[in-house]
C-alpha cells in the first residue's frame, strides 16, 4: 500500500514537468507557425505563471465560490465536525475548513485547498441528510486522504496546465483564422524555406486541435487513479472500508444532480456530480471519465475488508 503510494506521488511529479516541458514544445511550435518566433515560449510562460499563481492562491477559493458552499456552522452540524475532527487526530492532518452546499437532491463531497494547513471540504446537504455516521466517516476519510497526499494542490496545477493548453491552442487558431497569418508568413519566406514553414504550419494546427483533447486525456486518468488510492487510504483510516462501500452505492445511485456542478470542477467531487456522466462511469470505463467506476470501486474495498467489513487486521 506504502509503496503504491509512494509510486503514484513520484509519477505525478514526472507528469507536471512532462506537461510542462510540452506546454514550452506547444508554445515554440505555435509561435513559429504564426510567425512570433520564440516570444510565443514566453507568452505561455508568462500566461501559465499568471493562472498557477491565481490557482495557487485562490483557487480553493473560486472553487467553493463556484460551488455555492457556505461555511457550516458548528452548532448547525455537530457531526460533521465530530466526525472530521476524529478522523484528523486518527490521521495526524490538521483540521480543514468544512462547507456545506445547499443541494438536497445529489449527495456529494469534494476537498479543495493548497495543502493540509490550508484546505477545505465541502459535503452537500442530501449528503448529510442521507448518510449513517460511519458512511460519513467513510467519506470524510476519503477527502481527507486527498488533503494529505497533496491531491488538492496537484489536482489545482494540472487543471492549470490544461487550461493553459486549450487556452494557447485557440488563441493560435483564432489569429490563424482571423488574421491570415499563415498565408502571410508563407508569402514573406524564400522558396527554400517555404516547405519547411507548411510542415510547421501543419503539425502546429494539429496540435492545436489534438492537444487539449491529450492533455484532457492525462488529467482524467490521472484524477481516476488517485480516486482509487483515496479509497484505500480511507480504508486504512477508519479501519472499516464497508462505511466508505455503503456511502459510494448511496451516492451513485442518487437521481439527482447537483445545480451548481460543472466540468471544470467535476473531478474533485467523490463521485461524478453529472448525472449523465456519472450514469456512464457505472456503464464501463471510458478515457473521458474523471471518475473510475464505482462498482470497481466498492470490489476493491471490499476486497480490503473481512467479512464483517472491518479492514483485516495487518
Amino acid at each position: 500500500m506504502y509503496e503504491e503510494i509512494s509510486r503514484n506521488k513520484r509519477n505525478s511529479f514526472i507528469l507536471v514537468a512532462v506537461f510542462i516541458a510540452g506546454v514550452i514544445l506547444l508554445g515554440y511550435i505555435l509561435g513559429e507557425a504564426a510567425g512570433f518566433g520564440p516570444i510565443a515560449v514566453v507568452f505561455a510562460f508568462i500566461f501559465a505563471a499568471v493562472f498557477a499563481l491565481t490557482g495557487y492562491f485562490k483557487g480553493d477559493k473560486i472553487v467553493l465560490a463556484v460551488s455555492r458552499a457556505k461555511p457550516a456552522a458548528r452548532e448547525q452540524y455537530p457531526q460533521l465536525y465530530n466526525v472530521t475532527e476524529e478522523l484528523t487526530i486518527a490521521s495526524g492532518l490538521p483540521m480543514p475548513a468544512l462547507y456545506v452546499i445547499p443541494d438536497d437532491n445529489a449527495p456529494n463531497a469534494f476537498a479543495t485547498g493548497r495543502d493540509p494547513a490550508h484546505s477545505s471540504i465541502a459535503v452537500t446537504t442530501a449528503l448529510l441528510n442521507r448518510l449513517n455516521r460511519a458512511e460519513l466517516q467513510g467519506v470524510l476519510a476519503h477527502e481527507l486522504s486527498h488533503v494529505g497526499d497533496y491531491d488538492i494542490l496537484f489536482a489545482t496545477l494540472i487543471g492549470i496546465l490544461v487550461g493553459t493548453v486549450a487556452m494557447l491552442s485557440d488563441f493560435f487558431l483564432r489569429y490563424m483564422f482571423w488574421t491570415g497569418g499563415g498565408r502571410r508568413r508563407s508569402r514573406s519566406s524564400s522558396n527554400s524555406s517555404s516547405g519547411g514553414g507548411g510542415i510547421i504550419m501543419v503539425v502546429a494546427i494539429i496540435l492545436a486541435i489534438l492537444a487539449p483533447l491529450f492533455a484532457l486525456i492525462i488529467q482524467l486518468a490521472v484524477s481516476r487513479q488517485r480516486e482509487y488510492l483515496a479509497d484505500a487510504n480511507a480504508a486504512l483510516m477508519t479501519r472499516y472500508p464497508e462505511g466508505l462501500a455503503s456511502a459510494l452505492e448511496k451516492i451513485s445511485r442518487s437521481p439527482g444532480e447537483m445545480k451548481a456542478a460543472n466540468r471544470a470542477t467535476e473531478h474533485l467531487y467523490i463521485v461524478s456530480p453529472i448525472k449523465n456522466l456519472r450514469d456512464r462511469e457505472q456503464k464501463k470505463k471510458s478515457l473521458f471519465s474523471t471518475h473510475p467506476p464505482v462498482a470497481d470501486r466498492i470490489r476493491r474495498l471490499r476486497e480490503m475488508a473481512g467479512e464483517n467489513g472491518q479492514l483485516a487486521a495487518t
